[in-house]
């Protein structure tokens, strides 16, 4: 009974294997396998790369203060525009204690000053009137022409040598150069004295003025506000940086000052991004850019190269460098600094070629291409040829193959 179980078993056993066998061999044959076929087309390929960065202002200005001091009251907000000179805040000064004594010692000491040469114009005024600097040097010529006369006529006479003589002659010609220097000297030293003493008032209300301008933040005789901060440019604010209240710091050799406001020329955007090195090389100043700004969709942007950086700047394992081009704007839209972007840099574009998708490419050991071409239906045989331009999908053609002939594609059944 049990040799007749096991017969059976083996027997069902062995037809099972035969039909299986005979299914996969008839229904999932190497033989039955049929391959896509497909053809060269006509296209346009471009090569991109992608710079991404982000849209600024060419030119960004920051505004400072010449004092330092209090922000009392604040006049623009970020967005509206200004032009050069327009009061941005009002300061409440706070100066130091040493600065203001040191002021009010260059207010007493001009004033001293001034009145010393008061003084002395006054006093050289007297003296030229009354003239007595002249009438001293008048009376000195007239004594020495009396001598040179008197002794002229004992020379004449022989009683006198002429060494003896000319004593007298060379004293009656300093005399007489002395006489009108001393009334050339008089006018002068007047007018010299009267220039020191305009000199010294200017040099008394600038001193005054700056007291005032400490004291109070603003010069009443000149009308000069130092406790006003304006806008240096025209353009727009982009952001005020304080409030009421804040203290501020002037700006000077040593300090760049507390920064009031930002002040730009929106009209005047570029685009700052980064390049890899591996594109860097085909890049050309005046290229043209399309930038694709995040938060403006279904709108692109022209932009021409302006600025490639001759020194990279290595960035997670791979060296980039930096490039600025010059944004085109579109009338309606406005773009705000700060926006980030992403810009396509067409490297090499061709219009109207012969192409495959890569993918159907193969590739042998020594760098030859070839592609699978159909000779027969589902019989195929090594093509040789040669490629240009790939944008990574398409890749040009260029000899080996024609627009007729048949390819296999590759991974697809």
């Amino acid at each position: 009974m049990k040799n007749i179980i096991l017969g059976v078993v083996l027997t069902l056993f062995l037809f099972l294997s035969i039909w299986l066998v005979s299914y996969f061999y008839n229904g999932a044959g190497a033989g039955n396998i049929t391959h896509e076929i497909t053809t060269p087309y006509t296209t346009s390929i471009t090569l991109k790369s992608v710079a991404t960065g982000t849209v600024k202002p060419r030119i960004e200005i920051m505004i400072t203060s010449q004092v330092s001091g209090i922000v009392d009251e604040v006049f623009v907000k970020g967005g509206d525009f200004v032009k050069k000179g327009d009061p941005i805040a009002r300061l409440q000064l706070v100066p130091s204690p040493t600065a203001l004594n040191n002021a009010k010692a260059n207010v007493d000491l001009a004033r001293i000053r001034l009145e010393e040469a008061k003084r002395r114009y006054k006093q050289q005024k007297g003296i030229s009137a009354k003239k007595y600097d002249i009438q001293q040097a008048s009376t000195q010529f007239e004594n020495a022409k009396i001598q040179e006369e008197k002794y002229s006529q004992l020379f004449k006479d022989g009683v006198i040598p002429e060494l003896e003589y000319l004593q007298f002659k060379t004293a009656l010609d300093l005399a007489l150069t002395t006489l009108e220097n001393t009334k050339i000297g008089a006018n002068s030293s007047i007018i010299e004295l009267k220039s020191n003493m305009d000199v010294l008032t200017q040099e008394l209300e600038s001193a005054i003025s700056n007291l005032q301008l400490l004291q109070k933040g603003v010069a009443s005789k000149s009308g000069q506000v130092a406790n006003m901060v304006r806008a240096t440019v025209d353009g727009m604010v982009l952001e005020v940086s304080v409030e009421v209240g804040d203290a501020v710091i002037e700006r000077n050799t040593f300090n760049d000052g507390t920064e009031i406001a930002e002040v730009a020329n929106m009209q005047d955007l570029v685009f700052e991004g980064n390049i890899d090195e591996s594109d860097v090389g085909q890049l050309k100043k005046g290229m043209r850019l399309e930038l694709t700004v995040g938060a403006i969709e279904k709108q692109t942007f022209e932009a021409i190269l302006d600025y490639i950086s001759p020194k990279g700047v290595e960035e997670s394992g791979s060296v980039k460098f930096e490039i600025i081009a010059d944004v085109i704007q579109k009338e309606g839209v406005f773009l705000r600094a700060g926006y980030s972007a992403s810009a396509d840099i067409i490297l090499d574009k061709k219009t109207n070629v012969m192409a495959i998708l890569e993918r159907d490419l193969m590739f042998e050991d020594d760098g030859k291409v070839y592609v699978e071409s159909e000779i027969a239906t589902q019989e195929f045989e090594k093509k040789y040829i040669q490629v240009g331009l790939s944008d990574g999908i398409n890749i040009e053609i260029l000899g080996g193959i024609d627009a007729s002939t048949k390819i296999k594609v590759q991974g697809a059944m």
